[in-house]
């Protein structure tokens, strides 16, 4: 059984709409110490940066582009040793509400006001009004009734009957790609053990543990932080039409391809 070290960029737990980033990232890196912390060093004289922890925004100054492009190169220190799970955060509320309510995703409205109700709607979050909110605004006339049952479910054990939480389908999906493993993790509240064991459930058996560390003692969180906020950075300037074509090709190959991405250009070539 390994160890892989993760860690998330653009997270702000099941607020998905009006948030500071577009995409939510979660990298898994199959590392040891041992070389994390020679790959730490090097970059730390590659960019020059006094910092006691190296985090991604370090590589994604102007003059670290050298630096960048040997992190992510197809012959560098992390090529075949990292995945990168990225959700697109409105997409992830859209797909919700269309299972929800039994409709077509490309029919669902997104205009701000109704994608912010239904992102209240669908969070496990004791709000008073939110099914009375998303119906005023979206104009739907049926379905309050499996509404009120959804918030209902969702209301009785929050720490498991999650939809939104794109933490959930990330630690999944790392462990369906390395197999049996342990996660040493950055130090995340939204992970209680209760939801660590749903996680394990629906991963089948092959999430063996979570130990939460602190990323700037372990170079291992500190290169999946790395990894998980350059190619979020990445994507979404891709994504916004104005990604650099050098960096885009270098990320590609570490997007999962089971990432939930309203987009093929970032997953293409990572099908199989």
């Amino acid at each position: 059984m390994r160890e892989i070290a993760c860690d998330e960029s653009g997270y702000e737990g099941e607020k998905l709409i009006d948030t500071t980033t577009p995409l939510f990232a979660h990298s898994s890196i199959a590392l040891d110490a041992d070389p994390a912390a020679a790959l730490v060093a090097e970059l730390r004289a590659r960019v020059r940066s006094p910092a006691t922890a190296y985090r991604s925004g370090h590589l994604l100054r102007g003059k670290s582009r050298g630096a960048l492009e040997w992190f992510l190169a197809p012959d560098g220190p992390i090529a075949g040793r990292g995945r990168v799970f990225l959700v697109d955060k409105t997409q992830l509320v859209v797909t919700r509400l269309a299972e929800l309510f039994g409709l077509d995703p490309a029919r669902v409205d997104r205009s701000p006001y109704v994608l912010a109700a239904a992102n209240d709607l669908l969070r496990a979050k004791d709000t008073p009004g939110v099914v009375d909110e998303f119906f005023r605004v979206s104009g739907l006339a049926e379905g309050r009734e499996r509404a009120e049952l959804f918030r209902s479910w969702l209301l009785a054990d929050p720490a498991v009957n999650t939809v939104l939480d794109p933490l959930v389908p990330a630690l999944v999906e790392a462990t369906r790609h390395w197999g049996r493993v342990t996660v040493l993790h950055d130090r995340q509240v939204m992970l209680p053990a209760r939801r660590v064991e749903m996680i394990r459930e629906r991963s089948g058996g092959r999430l063996a543990g979570i130990r939460f560390l602190d990323v700037a003692s372990h170079p291992q969180i500190q290169v999946a932080d790395m990894l998980a906020g350059t190619v979020r950075r990445i994507a979404e300037r891709e994504l916004a039409g104005a990604g650099d074509p050098v960096l885009t090709a270098l990320a590609r190959p570490f997007v999962h391809p089971r990432s939930l991405l309203d987009s093929t250009s970032l997953l293409e070539g990572t099908r199989r």
